[in-house]
């Protein structure tokens, strides 16, 4: 009857509720054949009840740490609604009971053994507490012989935990008059004569007589003994604390051993189980968040960035963690307001469907700013805390150079902040330093390889590269892997031919090839330039070298572009960073430094969590350049957020400078890599920057900006609106529908923003939305996030600008010709020149990054609007062969 109405109850949720189903969870340590018969018994229960039931089995040696670190995990895990900790606990090692059953969260300890369940049940909380599975079984086979408990006088024999005391609270709040007897009781036969309704748990073989009961009575018999018994081939037979031959002929009711408490105990197992769902179920909605946001009150005028981020206080990080539903172990936790997240994530949510993906975009940009990091953040912040929709944001790390420099912070602005903001823009979790010290090692190894294969012999260098170790030399395996590259099969140390030991130990790298430069996060412009090895101990070895800054390093865009650690490692193996004198690639795997690099790089390649100002959450990982390298935050970070948000939740996330460059790439390199198709396309303006590039005058920093930009010209929007509509056919091109969002500022007329909107709307634009997110916060975005809604719901067609095994030069003149309006590509000489090298070295394949100015759609950056008919000049081409592109160099960026 119970697991039948029990069935039906899960039937309907998931009928309700597709996809959900309550789970629970057995912990068991040790190997006991009676744990394993009983736990045998609960898990086909919950199958055939449609329960989703996991048995978590430790070895008979788990130390008490290792039980109470399983059940952290199981308490932060969502799937979970109930477990139990199968006692007694069979270990070799001294475990403290009552430690483990208090450490089981109260909301799912179904089994009803921790102190604070205890307590409730004690004061009568019957409604906020869990019951123990026994007595509540017992409480139901009572209920359903149809007597009416209250008033009646009910004496339970034992006052264990588990069974004895919560049977006594129980009968108690349920109105009978209740006796507990024990083995000091001296009157137990007189005592028990009494009882209407009689509970027996004493563990003791038969110890209640049947000439003892009440006539008429109830007895429930919850005990489980072995007696001798020679005609039993076991030898034993089993019987409870009653002597059921002759209780039966008093008892009105009576439950047998085996076979009456035992089945009701695992049934009400099943009960409790459901009924923790249900709670669950009215808590929160499956994949929807239940999520503290927090309230913003905007002041006018505007305060300072960093006013505005100090007065709001940021919830814990781990309160946001477990909010998205990210379990405890997947959390690392970096002081209060930031953490990293494990990718274990992904391989537990593999499963969970995508949410919908956001690409934030804008126009070229001009000194004057579009505002596109402060409308990711907004729409976020509308879509979270206004529409009550899952979303997550995600965003590059903002390197230190830039931050000291004049652009300043990249955390949003206004009340559309990452906070807290001094934390997101300085250090963060270290990551930037992680690709400083890896970049720099192999700025090292190629220096220090050269120097020594200047300066030793072959066998002086083999001795170093392979040492004799106790007299045995062993290649390791990124060795054995530069051996299979070179063509020689051996395993043999000893084997290798002198030849083979000269090909083997002489990269013969062309100091003129090299492309590996040293890096720093900061603006440091004496380091430009610089000469290195003039130490006496180099021995006259010196070059012409130079700095650049970290997150412009191949290592920076090779773990945005990363799918997991193996992926990375493997990336980090391919990176090419000089030629040697035969004309072949060097790869930091022929330097012999993969591992190092992914041993520095083995907690940058996780997500940092933040959150905005007003409490929705925030990925911040890794920031490659958007000219030299494809300017998108992490294929990673994207990832695990689609799984978080679910199916019907939203990603947002940020691509580098105007949509020809960041947006591009997004498309072509990333979402390439990731295997991701994004559904809405947000393309950021503004009326100032769009005056810029009707013809506007230029503006200098500090200086009041000309009336042009603070007085009413629609002749000089309309004209620039030119980018704009070029923007938005790009966009288009991918076949992804376009939101634009005018970022509105005070000196914008009414008449401005709708010709802007109108214009936006006529070059085709799905929708077109004015935006006050800056002053107020996600209110002022609430339009943009509802029309993000509308056309995340229409078909997207996503595709490729290009098909990567076109040529080199057709993919360069596709991207030239279709996004910036060129009508024809020039090569110079040495462009052509690796042109011919890439292809020959087997990278002709791999997609295009172009590196140009980001301040127009040409390579001239004074031309603004929507310049056509101009032939762009690659002067170069780069290879980053980790990261997976190629990147011309266009002009003179």
């Amino acid at each position: 009857q119970v697991r039948e109405r029990l069935k039906q109850q899960v039937a309907e949720m998931k009928e309700k509720f597709p996809g959900f189903r309550p789970g629970l969870a057995i912990l068991q340590a040790g190997n006991r054949d009676d744990s394993n018969l009983y736990i045998n018994m609960k898990l086909k229960a919950a199958a055939e009840i449609g329960i989703s039931a996991s048995h978590i089995k430790l070895p008979n040696t788990a130390t008490e740490a290792e039980v109470l670190k399983c059940i952290t995990s199981l308490n932060g895990d969502p799937a979970i609604h109930g477990f139990i900790v199968q006692l007694p606990l069979d270990s070799d090692k001294p475990i403290n009971t009552e430690k483990i059953t208090n450490a089981v969260s109260p909301e799912k300890d179904v089994d009803g053994l921790s102190s604070i369940n205890a307590g409730k049940l004690s004061r009568g909380d019957l409604g906020d507490c869990f019951i123990p599975c026994t007595p509540k079984g017992c409480l139901e086979l009572i209920r359903q012989t149809g007597i009416q408990i209250a008033g009646k006088r009910a004496v339970v024999v034992g006052r264990s935990k588990i069974v004895g005391a919560p049977m006594h609270d129980l009968l108690l709040w349920n109105h009978a008059t209740v006796t507990t007897c024990h083995s000091k009781t001296s009157t137990l036969a007189e005592e028990v004569g009494k009882a209407d309704i009689l509970v027996v748990a004493a563990g003791k073989a038969e110890v209640v007589k049947g000439e003892w009961i009440k006539p008429g009575a109830i007895v429930i018999d919850c005990g489980i003994n072995h007696v001798p018994d020679s005609t039993k081939p076991s030898g034993k037979r089993v019987v409870g604390d009653v002597v059921y031959s002759t209780a039966k002929e008093k008892a009105s009711y009576i439950t047998p051993v085996p076979g009456g408490v035992g089945p009701m105990t695992v049934a009400m197992l099943m009960q409790s189980t459901v009924e923790s769902a249900q709670r669950f179920l009215e808590k929160y909605q499956p994949g929807k968040w239940n999520i503290q946001y927090n309230q913003l009150t905007p002041k006018m005028p505007v305060p300072s960035d960093i006013e505005i981020s100090q007065s709001c206080i940021p919830k814990p990080i781990v309160q946001v963690a477990k909010e998205v539903g990210l379990l405890p172990d997947e959390v690392e936790l970096y002081g209060q307001t930031k953490a990293k997240i494990h990718l274990s994530v992904l391989k537990r949510l593999k499963s969970q469907p995508d949410g919908k993906y956001v690409v934030v975009t804008g126009i070229t940009p001009t000194p004057l700013g579009e505002g596109k990091s402060t409308t990711t953040v907004g729409l976020v912040q509308a879509l979270g805390a206004h529409l009550h929709q899952n979303v997550f944001a995600c965003i590059r790390q903002p390197s230190q150079g830039p931050t000291f420099g004049i652009k300043g912070g990249a955390a949003g602005g206004g009340y559309c902040q990452v906070i807290p903001m001094e934390e997101f823009n300085l250090h963060l979790t270290g990551d930037i330093h992680a690709v400083t010290a890896a970049n720099n090692l192999v700025a090292a190894a190629i220096d220090a390889r050269i120097f020594h294969e200047l300066s030793q012999t072959d066998q002086a260098l083999y001795n170093r590269l392979v040492p004799s170790v106790n007299g045995v030399r062993k290649f390791s395996d990124i060795q054995i892997r530069r051996l299979q590259k070179l063509g020689i099969n051996k395993t043999d140390p000893a084997a290798l031919t002198k030849e083979e030991v000269n090909l083997f130990v002489r990269l013969d790298i062309d100091p003129g090839t090299i492309t590996w430069q040293r890096v720093l996060d900061t603006n440091d412009r004496f380091l430009r330039k610089i000469t290195i090895g003039q130490s006496p101990t180099e021995k006259g070895f010196s070059r012409t070298a130079q700095f650049d800054i970290t997150v412009s390093s191949e290592i920076m865009a090779v773990l945005a572009l990363s799918d997991g650690l193996d992926d990375m490692k493997k990336r980090l193996g391919r990176m090419v960073v000089a030629s040697s004198r035969r004309g072949e690639p060097v790869t930091t795997d022929d330097l012999g430094v993969t591992g190092a690099l992914a041993v520095l790089m083995r907690d940058a390649v996780k997500p940092n969590l933040m959150q905005t100002l007003e409490g929705t959450p925030v990925f911040v990982h890794a920031g490659p350049f958007a000219n030299i390298a494809h300017g998108n935050s992490s294929v990673l970070a994207d990832k695990i957020a689609l799984k978080l948000v679910g199916k019907e939740g939203f990603v947002v996330t940020e691509a580098g400078f105007g949509a020809d460059i960041g947006m591009e790439k997004f498309f072509n390199i990333k979402c390439r890599y990731s295997g991701l198709q994004p559904h809405v396309v947000v393309l950021v303006a503004t009326v100032r920057a769009l005056k810029m590039h009707g013809g506007g005058p230029a503006v200098t920093a500090g200086v009041p900006l000309p009336k042009e930009y603070m007085e009413e010209n629609l002749q000089l929007l309309a004209k620039g609106c030119s980018n704009l509509n070029k923007q938005i056919q790009n966009a288009r091109m991918f076949g992804v529908p376009v939101v634009v969002a005018v970022n509105a500022f005070k000196t914008d007329t009414k008449a401005e923003l709708a010709l802007v909107v109108q214009l936006a709307k006529e070059a085709g634009a799905f929708d077109a939305v004015e935006c006050t997110h800056w002053a107020e916060g996600g209110k002022g975005a609430v339009a943009l996030a509802q029309a993000v809604l509308r056309a995340s719901q229409t078909p997207s067609n996503f595709r490729f600008l290009y098909n990567v095994e076109l040529p080199v030069v057709d993919k360069i003149r596709l991207i030239a010709q279709q996004i910036y309006g060129a009508s024809d590509i020039e090569l110079l000489p040495e462009a052509q020149e690796k042109v011919a090298l890439y292809t020959k070295q087997g990278f002709g394949n791999l997609p295009i990054c172009m590196a140009k100015t980001h301040l127009s759609l040409s390579h001239d950056p004074e031309q603004k609007g929507a310049p056509t008919g101009f032939v762009l000049p690659i002067r170069d081409i780069r290879a980053s062969v980790g990261a997976g592109f190629l990147y011309p160099l266009v002009g003179t960026v």
